[in-house]
């Protein structure tokens, strides 16, 4: 009975664990897509500025590195790969520390140079969370491309 029981528990923690990740991360890129429409759709009433037209860019590319990690989770969940292991999770680790480390940096350089982007404080902050989550993407790729070594 304790077998049938433990077995039941695994095989459900497999599916629901992953598809229920899986779906998130899916129903937040359909979110942020549909946001940035509505955001485009307003600000193409006025002028769009050269600022705006950097934060669409870069918001394009995070949702891609979603939908990126959204097509390798249904991947794995199609071949019936557990959700997370010891790869995955020392990958982002990884790419969290570096992007955390560099992005120190990034808002060092916006500080020292705060005065000569002449970017209003809302913009500027922005700015740098958007360089933030692009930071960990290409931290991300790169250790996904190399690997990590022990």
């Amino acid at each position: 009975m304790l077998y049938i029981s433990n077995f039941v528990l695994d095989l459900f923690n497999k599916t629901c664990q992953m598809k229920t990740k899986t779906i998130f991360v899916i129903l937040i890129l359909l979110i942020i897509t549909l946001c940035l429409g509505a955001w485009l759709f307003n600000a193409q009433k006025g002028s769009l500025e050269i600022m705006d037209a950097l934060h669409y860019a870069i918001v394009l590319i995070l949702v891609a590195f979603a939908l990126i990690i959204g097509i390798q989770r249904l991947r794995s969940q199609k071949r019936e790969e557990p959700a997370e292991d010891e790869y995955s999770k020392k990958l982002m680790q990884k790419a969290s520390s570096l992007a955390y480390y560099l992005s120190l940096y990034l808002w060092l350089a916006f500080i020292f140079f705060h005065e000569d982007l002449q970017l209003e404080t809302e913009s500027l902050i922005s700015t740098g969370i958007l360089g933030m989550a692009i930071l960990f993407a290409v931290c991300w790729f790169y250790y996904k491309m190399r690997g990590i070594r022990s």
